[in-house]
């Protein structure tokens, strides 16, 4: 669809918005990637304790999936997804984290706020974009770090219908048990103004895919991100996994995503529901559930060969393509 393609901002975190990104950035050139802040384990985990700054692991991935195929993307996507592994204070520790949060440092001492603040934040992003030739733009979804609390029934085996919450983003994406929703503290942190901007502009959204409860869903729980949403004049593309998350949306149907999607965000319309035909176990009841959201389903051929439960990035390109141009 290049030059120079439909307004596309994408929401998400982790693989499934380096996917989403990997196939975005071959269909248009006016990409931007709105992600989310609230990791707390790993590299991200341990910079976001010792400098209070945002999580950069997801804003590090997403910046990745941007690379151009060329030597100069695939040699920087390299570079700045590696991990260190030796025994100190290094180990785990991927080198893009470390570099977006030393901008983010160097640009909080000349700019009027602190490093890590909304002014530096972006500015760091769009930095390392240039370096790396990123085929758009990266912002996070708050201005602030965050934590996500899920309401799980089942926590605790031994009391299977107990109601419990489990705060943070990695013992939310693996507790045992149902997730029934998803809160964020602070209950209203700053969106990023950029992210803001960027939805108003935009001619489509696309959520997913990804971690349902924790990379997903976390955006329309930022309030003045998810009226942007909501009233933005963008069409709307949903794109469902090719498998359940474990730990969050186990036993899962398609439907039971866009039932949580709704119940979460009861005013967001969806235009367009894309899911692969080779795992849509019952293609009519999908379809019912898509219409009952006001959207048209389009089934389309959009994993990867080895079956594994990932997206080939060309092939979920060529859909995007499909959906943006009928």
């Amino acid at each position: 669809m290049k030059p120079h393609g439909p307004k596309v901002v994408a929401l998400g975190g982790g693989h499934g918005l380096y996917a989403s990104l990997s196939a975005l950035r071959r269909v248009t050139d006016r990409l931007t990637a709105i992600v989310t802040v609230a990791d707390d384990g790993g590299s991200s985990g341990r910079l976001r304790r010792e400098l209070g700054v945002l999580p950069p692991g997801d804003l590090r991935m997403a910046l990745a999936a941007l690379c151009g195929d060329d030597e100069w993307g695939q040699t920087w996507r390299d570079v700045v997804q590696h991990r260190f592994g030796s025994e100190g204070d290094l180990r785990g520790h991927a080198v893009g984290n470390l570099l977006i949060v030393a901008l983010w440092e160097l640009l909080g001492e000349v700019a009027p706020d602190a490093a890590g603040g909304p002014g530096s934040t972006v500015a760091g992003l769009d930095w390392v974009g240039r370096l790396l030739g990123a085929h758009g733009r990266v912002l996070p979804m708050a201005a602030v770090p965050m934590d996500i609390v899920a309401e799980v029934r089942g926590a605790d085996p031994s009391r299977p219908d107990e109601v419990t919450h489990v705060k943070g983003q990695v013992a939310c994406a693996r507790t045992p048990g149902s997730v029934l929703g998803v809160s964020l503290v602070p209950a209203d942190p700053p969106a990023c103004p950029e992210a803001l901007a960027a939805v108003e502009d935009a001619d489509w959204i696309v959520f997913g895919p990804g971690s349902w409860f924790t990379s997903v869903l976390p955006h329309l729980k930022v309030p003045a991100l998810a009226r942007a949403l909501t009233s933005s004049r963008a069409r709307r593309v949903v794109a469902l996994n090719l498998a359940p998350q474990p730990g969050e949306t186990d036993d899962f149907s398609p439907q039971t995503h866009l039932e949580v999607l709704r119940a979460h965000a009861p005013g967001l319309s969806v235009d367009v529901v894309l899911a692969d035909g080779g795992v849509v176990d019952d293609p009519a009841a999908l379809d019912k559930a898509v219409q009952e959201i006001g959207g048209r389903l389009v089934l389309a051929d959009v994993a990867a060969d080895d079956g594994s439960p990932r997206h080939e990035p060309a092939r979920l390109a060529q859909a995007f393509v499909q959906i943006f141009t009928d």
